[in-house]
Parts: C-alpha cells; structure tokens; sequence
C-alpha cells in the first residue's frame, strides 16, 4: 500500500476509534436502578422534588436548596435519550432528568443504600425508573 494512503487509513481508523468512545460515554445512563430507586455512579439514592414541573426544562431547587440536594450534574455534552433528559439551571449548568423531573442526591444521606431523604418536607421522593 502507498505510505500516503498507510497513513490516511491509520488516521481514519483512530477517527472511528475517538467516535466510537464518544458515542458510548454518551449513551450511557447516567444512573442505574438500585433496590427499586435510581442510583448515582456513587450507589447514593436520587430524588425528585415535587415542586419540579416534569418537562419545563429547569429546576426550582437552586441556592441553599442545592446545597442540601446537591442536583446529578450532566455535562454541557450530554444529550437526552429515551428517559433521560438534561435540564439547564439557573447558574447555567447541566442536570440530568428522568421523564423531565430534575434528579438530585440528598446531603444527609451518608452510604449507599441509604433513602434518608425519602418524604422530606413530603415533597421529595427516591426516584423510580
């Protein structure tokens, strides 16, 4: 083979390779189902706060809120797939969302396993696939 298309052919290969990675980190889930609630990446439980409109695109859980229920941040690459959806906040950042409710962990939850944020204030809720 000419060295020129040697070359051009290990550049499109490690082309397809960087696509391929990208397409995967992208279609992955960024949470999996534990005992019957979503987890993080972290095992620790997420909940969805009532006062979340499903579907507005945005979290009302913002500030002090947010430090209390810290939200499952996306990154600005992630896209919306099947369930998943990402919200933007309003300090300009990403936050997953499954079937368009904001997902959040709980700061007093202190191992996986944990659901101590279940019920709070009746508004938040471990969240269910």
């Amino acid at each position: 083979m000419h060295p020129l298309l040697t070359r051009t052919a290990s550049i499109l290969g490690l082309g397809a390779a960087l696509f391929a990675g990208c397409a995967a980190s992208l279609s992955a889930a960024p949470a999996k189902v534990a005992d019957g609630v979503l987890v993080g990446a972290n095992g620790m439980t997420l909940y969805t706060f009532d006062k979340d409109a499903a579907g507005s695109g945005k979290s009302v859980c913002n500030g002090p809120c947010a430090s209390n229920w810290p939200p499952l941040m996306a990154l600005d690459a992630d896209a919306a797939s099947g369930d998943w959806s990402v919200v933007t906040r309003d300090d300009g950042k990403k936050q997953w969302a499954m079937k368009g409710k904001p997902l959040y962990f709980w700061a007093k939850d202190s191992k996986p396993g944990d659901k101590t944020g279940d019920g709070v204030l009746g508004a938040w809720h471990s969240a269910r696939p």
